[in-house]
């Protein structure tokens, strides 16, 4: 019964094959956490509680955004706001995975939606635009970058002196680099040129007229209210993955 219900089957081989697919990229975030790490300490952060808010939280731009509230006496509700906020776009994120999520058994899936990031988000999502449904790299490649931003954060605490000013190395534009090739290289129909287009101005007001870090949800919201009210077609059938039934 619960094979009819669930058909979809993780391949081992597979999930091997996209954490060494995300092993490049995840050298940047070893780097970027190593940022974070050396940022935390300075603001008086303990080594450990550093380490393990990478660990649990698993979220750079939260963490770096709860680092410039942080202080003496810490207000709870907006850090919660705050990295909500940044987070939110996680809610179009996961829903737009439902398709292929929809035939993994629930404990796998909201496991497995512990490690979706930005950056293996978009190589499913891509996947998913030709046809072919590939939860391995969500699990595989989120894997790796967990490790890589734990690993990042321990460096960054214990051996961050070695890197001044870690600003000046622009690893803050890797990630969105990164995304941006996913974007070129996927899809290209008028509807998603419109999706990218209104995304970017959004971004562009929030960031010069709205609070700090809301750059981030308007842009979301944007190419999310296009995508719910213009829809593509769907891709045909999934091949990765699937058991018959």
């Amino acid at each position: 019964m619960k094979s009819t219900l669930y058909p979809y089957r993780f391949q081992p081989t597979r999930i091997r094959s996209e954490l060494m697919r995300m092993l490049p990229i995840s050298l940047f975030v070893v780097a970027f956490g190593a940022a974070f790490g050396l940022a935390a300490v300075q603001k008086g952060l303990a080594p450990l509680d550093t380490i393990l808010m990478s660990t649990l939280v698993f979220a750079g731009a939260s963490q770096f955004a709860t680092l410039d509230m942080w202080g003496a006496e810490v207000s709870v509700i907006p850090v919660m706001v705050v990295v909500f906020a940044i987070n939110s776009r996680h809610l179009l994120m996961g829903a737009s995975l439902y398709p292929m999520l929809k035939d993994v058994a629930p404990a796998k899936r909201y496991s497995l939606l512990l490690v979706l990031t930005d950056a293996n988000w978009a190589i499913a999502a891509q996947d998913y635009q030709r046809g072919n449904r590939n939860l391995e790299v969500i699990l595989g490649g989120g894997l790796v970058l967990w490790l890589a931003w734990i690993l990042g954060t321990w460096l960054g605490v214990y051996f961050g002196g070695l890197l001044q000013n870690p600003k000046n190395l622009g690893l803050d534009m890797v990630l969105g680099c990164f995304l941006l090739s996913m974007a070129l290289g996927g899809k290209k129909s008028p509807r998603i040129l419109v999706a990218w287009a209104l995304a970017a101005l959004a971004s562009l007001a929030a960031w010069k007229w709205l609070p700090a870090n809301t750059h981030v949800v308007a842009g979301a919201l944007a190419g999310g209210v296009v995508g719910f009210f213009w829809l593509e077609k769907k891709p045909g059938k999934e091949t990765a993955g699937e058991t018959p039934t």
